[in-house]
């Protein structure tokens, strides 16, 4: 019992720190990448305080023209055109990120408590048709962004309370992120 007190302590004590603090920018690998676009990448995962390094699996991350951006368990897809963004693009990376937090961290009952919390309709695209904003996966992973990132360059940041990055305040965010991740084995 102590055991599990001191680690929820030490998770919640990470994950109280917001805004420009750097964490580490997690385990990843580059296919079709220019070093100017790793380095976009780069900087967008090290502007986060999230600690992308609990991700336990390196994460292949694919950079083309005209791909799409999207994540699958062990992949991000990005494409080079949003990268020309720059730091407007440094949020949709962080969200990839974010889905890969869900694909290895979180069990089916955790999902579901994050989906409640976070007003979702279903989790991650079990219901066909529902808007992008119901899934409790994307309000997720944008509200994880805004949470570790609140900044003004963030192209994230909520402008109403409706918006999926605004689906639970960013205090009461980190506390029941760093109580479930405090429940792994």
């Amino acid at each position: 019992m102590a055991r599990v007190l001191l680690i929820l302590a030490s998770v919640a004590a990470a994950f109280s720190f917001a805004g420009d603090a750097q964490a580490a920018g997690g385990n990843y690998i580059f296919e079709g990448a220019s070093a100017r676009q790793q380095g976009q990448v780069k900087a967008a995962l090290n502007a986060s305080s999230f600690d992308w390094n609990l991700v336990p699996a390196q994460i292949t991350i694919h950079v083309a023209p005209g791909t799409g951006t999207y994540a699958t368990p062990g992949h991000i897809y990005i494409d080079a055109d949003l990268l020309s963004a720059d730091r407007f693009a440094w949020a949709s990376i962080q969200d990839e990120y974010a889905h890969q937090v869900d694909f290895f961290l979180f069990n089916a009952e955790q999902r579901e408590r994050l989906n409640l919390a976070l007003g979702g309709s279903d989790w991650c695209y079990g219901v066909a048709g529902l808007a992008h904003s119901q899934y409790g996966c994307e309000r997720f992973a944008s509200t994880l962004v805004w949470t570790f990132w609140q900044s003004k360059h963030n192209s994230y940041r909520p402008a109403s309370r409706t918006d999926e990055s605004a689906a639970m305040a960013p205090a009461k965010f980190r506390a029941l992120l760093a109580q479930i991740l405090a429940e792994r084995p």
